[in-house]
């Protein structure tokens, strides 16, 4: 996987966000082939209804947006319990106090640097205020979750996505655009 730690799989309803993508049964192929942490996105309404079948194909953690479901709390019990990690993720527009009840559940927060559904948009460098305000309150309360941040990250962008103190980054567009290997390489190389 280029030298990946994590696969960040989106998966996409077309009634969340626009967008269309895949399932579950292509996590359950994707599995078999690498031994990269499969980070599964859903931007799905009702993502609670998907945890057996993630969990089942493979999943080593599943992200639900806050947005997406009436019960975030239940949601996050749930994906822990089928034994996988358990993330919160947060639309640029929503703010950080949608999500402090459940800090205390998750094993990683993603805070959406760009609006969810389709790749290629612009780095939107306000919501790096969210990842700030994220490690004060981990600081703060002595919690353990990962910040991980999704959305028009390329090698200017991450490393004030790092500096804002994230510790994970999705970077789609600028990886699959031109030779992969010598992306990750760029990428990489600006968190040295």
């Amino acid at each position: 996987m280029a030298g990946a730690d994590y696969l960040h799989i989106d998966i996409m309803d077309g009634h969340f966000v626009e967008n269309i993508t895949f399932g579950s049964d292509v996590v359950k192929a994707i599995r078999p082939v690498t031994k990269c942490l499969l980070d599964c996105h859903l931007m799905v309404e009702k993502p609670e209804k998907y945890v057996d079948s993630f969990a089942q194909a493979g999943a080593d953690s599943m992200t639900i947006h806050v947005e997406a479901t009436h019960h975030s709390h239940g949601a996050l019990q749930k994906i822990k319990a089928a034994g996988m990690r358990a993330a919160i993720a947060i639309n640029p527009g929503t703010d950080i106090s949608a999500i402090k009840h459940v800090l205390n559940l998750v094993d990683m927060v993603l805070v959406m640097t760009v609006n969810p559904g389709f790749g290629g948009q612009k780095f939107l460098p306000e919501c790096l205020e969210k990842v700030r305000e994220l490690v004060d309150i981990r600081d703060f309360q002595g919690l353990d979750f990962e910040i991980e941040v999704d959305g028009g990250v390329d090698d200017q962008t991450i490393v004030a996505c790092r500096e804002a103190g994230a510790d994970v980054f999705v970077a789609g567009s600028f990886i699959f655009n031109g030779n992969i290997e010598e992306n990750m390489e760029k990428l990489r190389a600006k968190l040295l």
